[in-house]
């Protein structure tokens, strides 16, 4: 038996499930599915699955979505091909990190090649050359 942990799910609250599977579907490439009865819709990213929550339920209004309190990572074969979708959806971020444009694909102090987007939602996500992840190792 093994001790080691796995990461399989990261939850990202919503008001609107449609209009999240629309951002998300176009951004990533992929749809996903929606879970019926559970006001989730999942999209599977490698080994963990985004969930889509609809914080909102049953069309109650008295709940709003909180953002995650830092960016999300995405490790990707075909960065440009992200860069573009993210550019025509205008979620680029206009932020500065260290030094230079969020938004761009830029190889970043620790060598990453990336860029860093915002959902309509306010989580950030950041979109990372697959050939120049740092793990830390």
């Amino acid at each position: 038996m093994s001790n080691r942990t796995n990461l399989f799910r990261i939850i990202l609250q919503v008001d609107d499930l449609d209009k999240a599977e629309d951002f998300y579907g176009k951004l990533l490439g992929d749809r996903g599915r929606r879970i019926p009865r559970a006001s989730r819709h999942y999209i599977y990213c490698g080994p963990v699955t985004l969930a889509l929550v609809d914080v909102t339920g049953e069309g109650t209004i008295d709940t709003k979505p909180e953002q995650l309190p830092d960016y999300i990572y995405f490790s990707v074969a075909n960065l440009e091909s992200f860069h573009t979708r993210a550019k025509e959806l205008n979620c680029l971020s206009d932020e500065d990190v260290h030094g230079a444009s969020a938004g761009e694909i830029v190889k970043r102090p620790w060598g990453e090649l990336s860029f860093y987007v915002h959902d309509p939602w306010g989580n950030g996500l950041c979109f990372v050359d697959k050939n120049t992840l740092f793990t830390g190792k």
